[in-house]
């Protein structure tokens, strides 16, 4: 279960007042080089990013944000940044996810109800997949060990995808935070025309 302060943390993130530069749909075609290489290199870009998100000072890191109950106790005082390695190929998950909620705290982003939506299906696809499996070694029917399969491959693809359109967001994020990219700018309403009286 969750402590009352991961939950207060989440719920106040519903409510920031900035949003991402790029929503999660978008990543692919704002960055498609970078989103291939957290692709095929998530671990290392993973590793990466909490360093940019750590201003490149190690001396803060603290295994997944300090969010879990090894958090501190890992000795990451002493060689942080073997811990950092050893975290995103681990728990690439956590890693990611904590590099995210840094980001969201710290630049004040919320996400968008469709960067929510991406996420929550890339979750659902994972729990189906679980059922599936389990489910195929319960009974003997092989539509279900075939479904079991299938299922498999579409939970590994979304969870691929995503991952790396989550890591792209925060690389852009990172990239406008360091002045390498400008903000988005907002269309101005029209002018009104001002009366002479």
């Amino acid at each position: 279960m969750a402590s009352s302060k991961n939950m207060g943390a989440f719920e106040a993130r519903k409510h920031l007042p900035n949003v991402w530069h790029s929503d999660l749909m978008h990543t692919p075609l704002e960055a498609p080089g970078y989103c291939c290489y957290a692709m095929w290199c998530p671990c290392l870009v993973a590793y990466q990013q909490r360093g940019r998100v750590l201003f490149g000072d190690w001396s803060r890191y603290q295994c997944c944000g300090g969010g879990m109950p090894c958090s501190g106790s890992c000795g990451e005082s002493k060689c942080p940044q073997f811990c950092a390695v050893v975290e995103v190929t681990l728990c690439f998950t956590m890693a990611v996810s904590t590099t995210r909620f840094m980001l969201q705290d710290a630049l004040q982003i919320q996400n968008t109800k469709c960067d929510n939506c991406i996420i929550a299906t890339m979750f659902i696809a994972q729990y189906l997949n679980c059922l599936c499996w389990i489910a195929a070694m319960v009974t003997d029917i092989p539509f279900i060990d075939e479904a079991a399969v299938v299922t498999d491959r579409i939970a590994d693809i979304a969870y691929c995808t995503v991952c790396a359109c989550i890591q792209t967001q925060h690389k852009l994020e990172l990239d406008k935070r360091d002045g390498l990219i400008q903000p988005r700018m907002t269309v101005p309403p029209p002018q009104q025309e001002m009366s002479r009286y």
